[in-house]
């Protein structure tokens, strides 16, 4: 094993976070000289193939169940690189615009709540939580 892959094979035994994966992103990119080429958009267009990518795995399966049962490990490991496909170029796009995304992340999160309350029954549709009047705008949400 080459030391950079048993240096990914470690990090993957510990846990991931999204600076890790920031750092190693700009750390492939800088070292095949690819900065030149992710700007912004190149980026989104990027993740938008990919996207479609992933879109493909599912398109004629029909309803998947949660877990995958009766998903074969090859097609199991084949969405899992597509999901690392995706997951890659949000973070790098993230890190492209500036965005910090775990704490955008977090405080979408909060939004979330505040507009999708837990104490709300969402079984009877849109209509039940507007007469609650659960209601709230992004600027209600400290950054």
């Amino acid at each position: 094993m080459t030391g950079e892959a048993a240096e990914v094979a470690g990090e993957m035994s510990t846990g991931v976070s999204i600076d890790l994966l920031k750092t190693k992103l700009a750390e492939f990119a800088k070292e095949r000289d690819w900065d030149q080429f992710h700007s912004p958009r190149n980026v989104l267009l990027c993740l938008v193939g990919e996207v479609g990518e992933l879109s493909e795995i599912f398109q004629w399966k029909g309803e998947v169940e949660k877990g995958l049962p009766g998903w074969t490990e090859e097609e199991k490991i084949h969405l899992g690189e597509e999901l690392s496909d995706v997951l890659l170029n949000v973070v790098r796009l993230s890190d492209v615009c500036g965005i910090d995304l775990g704490k955008a992340a977090l405080r979408k999160l909060q939004l979330n709540a505040i507009k999708y309350p837990a104490d709300i029954d969402y079984t009877n549709g849109y209509e039940s939580k507007k007469k609650m009047g659960a209601t709230t705008t992004t600027t209600e949400v400290q950054k």
